[in-house]
């Protein structure tokens, strides 16, 4: 099994992320938890190796037939097996030092598909926003899968950015899913109704305490023609916000600037 690129994870994680409805930040967390067990990893190997290379009796499971001795193989992200050799002369021979690695080039996903050059921001697929808060500019991102697309917002335009504002939009059979979702958490007593302008949005914050934050604010809004908006804050965003109360607003105010334009 070969090891992923850091990049081509996130890639990965992106495209997964998108069609899965992950939490919009799960591709940094994954490589933080990526990070810290594959240092793990390494440190588990290597003490196996040793030990495999000293150790004067090996275990009955490892003897595999006579004559022959269990010799530690290293594979890139994985646990260190045995593999069958001609037992050397212990007395004259030094222990074979382990195979070197074969790791083949891992083949590079292709991008998902993407709305195109948006301008600022304001007007994709077929929804227009109507107001953003200050200083927040279209992050030249975003991804297209017909009955669910997505874009952001953050300071500085940048795609490898974090983002600030991120909106989902779902059309089709996709609203079902996020119409159950809203079903699902108002069962489980989480999340609120409150008005946004003449329709009803639905207030919450998913992912509460993953990899220790306060959750991602959210407003799941009916934009007409059949369509569904969801409107997320970054959890990082929402602190510069100081408030629940000001982070409600703001969000009330994205989903009621929103239209369907055909």
């Amino acid at each position: 099994m070969s090891m992923l690129s850091e990049d081509d994870l996130r890639q990965m994680m992106a495209d997964e992320t998108a069609r899965l409805h992950a939490a919009p930040d799960l591709v940094d967390r994954v490589m933080r938890s990526s990070r810290r067990n594959r240092t793990k990893r390494i440190r588990l190997t290597a003490v196996a190796t040793a030990v495999a290379v000293v150790g004067t009796v090996a275990p009955a499971y490892l003897v595999l037939a006579p004559g022959s001795a269990a010799v530690p193989q290293v594979l890139a992200g994985g646990p260190v097996a045995a593999s069958e050799t001609p037992r050397p002369d212990l007395t004259s021979q030094a222990v074979p030092e382990p195979p070197a690695i074969d790791d083949p080039a891992t083949p590079i996903p292709s991008e998902p598909p993407n709305l195109g050059d948006l301008g600022d921001g304001k007007a994709f697929g077929r929804v227009k926003v109507g107001y953003l808060p200050d200083g927040l500019q279209w992050s030249h991102w975003s991804v297209d899968f017909g009955d669910r697309y997505t874009t952001s917002w953050n300071y500085d335009g940048d795609a490898e950015g974090f983002y600030c504002v991120q909106i989902y939009v779902y059309e089709g059979e996709a609203v079902q899913e996020v119409d159950d979702r809203v079903r699902s958490y108002s069962a489980e007593g989480k999340g609120k109704e409150v008005p946004v302008g003449d329709a009803t949005g639905f207030l919450i914050r998913q992912w509460v305490g993953e990899d220790g934050m306060k959750g991602t604010p959210t407003i799941i809004v009916d934009v007409g023609e059949g369509r569904r908006a969801e409107v997320m804050f970054s959890p990082v965003y929402a602190k510069k916000l100081h408030s629940a109360k000001a982070i409600d607003r703001e969000l009330k105010k994205i989903a009621k600037s929103l239209t369907a334009t055909g």
